[in-house]
């Protein structure tokens, strides 16, 4: 098993992209092997999430940054599936970021946290069939919102009509207001 997974992170440091290309640039000016470079850094990075000041800020920059940029790459390529895939985190990142607003100022005072948090928003981008966004998305948001999908509608319908009555309110009281204003001047 550890050989396996040896030769996926060997592979893996193979590959062509950012990171991999930025790791070579080190290994060139350092004479240091890129696998030991990158070792370094997740190690750095795992200490730091289980001891450091500003975990939560790491963890969700993890969460954030590298998400927002495949998406990005996702949108501007014509698969579809990418955008399903990244959509997909979104939308379970979007319940998880709901549900961790209401406990997070407890779980945070539990030790290591914000390194289980930062491994299940891996677990949830991880480019493999066992994706943990894909598998909370199909076994537990789909089905509740197909359940409610109804009901849903109608409260988005409802706040829409609302706001755009609102909106409508504010321009027309805006618009008499400078219109007031000027016949005062």
């Amino acid at each position: 098993m550890f050989a396996q997974l040896h030769n996926r992170y060997e592979a893996l440091l193979n590959k062509n992209n950012f990171v991999t290309d930025l790791l070579a640039t080190v290994e060139e000016k350092t004479g240091i092997q890129k696998k030991y470079i990158a070792s370094g850094v997740v190690s750095l990075i795992s200490l730091y999430l289980l001891f450091g000041y500003g975990a939560s800020l790491l963890c969700n920059l993890i969460g954030f940054v590298y998400p927002a940029y495949l998406s990005i790459k996702a949108i501007e390529s014509k698969k579809k599936e990418d955008d399903t895939q990244w959509l997909t985190y979104w939308v379970v990142y979007g319940f998880f970021s709901i549900a961790e607003a209401f406990s997070d100022i407890f779980l945070s005072w539990f030790p290591f946290y914000y390194a289980g948090k930062c491994l299940f928003l891996l677990w949830c981008m991880a480019p493999v069939t066992w994706n943990g966004s894909a598998i909370l998305y199909y076994r537990v948001v789909r089905p509740v919102f197909l359940r409610h999908q109804a009901t849903l509608d109608s409260v988005v319908n409802n706040l829409s009509d609302k706001a755009k009555n609102m909106a409508d309110t504010v321009t027309k009281e805006a618009v008499n207001q400078a219109l007031k204003n000027d016949k005062n001047q």
